[in-house]
């Protein structure tokens, strides 16, 4: 049982000096201490980089993420407000096909035309609080991002470019084109063509 004991205490020893060689040594009589510390510092400079790499990717990954959710949220309708929108101008070409106001016109025509405006109202009003927005581009500069030139006019007094008619709104789903306005623009006159040359 001495002999077991003592062998145990051995096989401890041993493996307890098996470690302590695994370790490094950085005692003072070691001249390698001071090349071992810069290296375990160069080392753990290298892990924080990493690991500070890590959290900004992470952080770039949420605010992309967060970011795509919103614009999910913002134009997952674009289709069906395209579809809508279509449906408001159908209304207002109903209510421009329909006679002017006359004196002594039948109550129903009046009634008919009073009630189509206040349908087209309400409907452009619910379109606004869900993002979309009709803007009407007569007079404005033409803008090929926003207009659709269907033809050109001559328009004395006008800067040759300038919307002179628009057969339907520009029309924007949060901010973002969801149908360009059909305009007729202003040309250079021949007079400003002369002028120009």
């Amino acid at each position: 049982m001495t002999s077991k004991t003592n062998h145990e205490a051995h096989n401890t020893n041993g493996h307890a000096e098996e470690k302590q060689d695994a370790t490094p040594d950085v005692g003072e009589g070691s001249s390698d201490a001071p090349s071992q510390i810069a290296a375990l510092k160069a080392e753990l400079a290298a892990m924080e980089d990493r690991w500070m790499r890590s959290e900004a990717e992470i952080a770039n990954v949420r605010t992309r993420a967060k970011r795509d959710v919103e614009e999910a949220r913002q134009f997952a309708v674009q289709k069906f407000a395209g579809d809508v929108v279509e449906a408001a101008e159908n209304l207002r070409r109903g209510l421009g096909s329909l006679p002017p106001a006359a004196e002594g016109e039948p109550k129903s025509i009046a009634g008919l035309r009073a009630g189509l405006a206040e349908i087209e109202r309400g409907f452009i009003d619910t379109l606004a609080k869900n993002g979309v927005t009709a803007i009407d581009p007569t007079g404005t500069v033409f803008a090929s991002d926003q207009h659709q030139a269907v033809g050109q006019r001559e328009a004395p007094g006008q800067v040759a470019g300038t919307v002179l008619q628009s057969l339907g709104p520009v029309w924007l789903l949060n901010g973002r084109l969801l149908r360009p306005a059909m305009v007729i623009v202003a040309k250079a006159s021949d007079a400003q063509s002369a002028w120009q040359s």
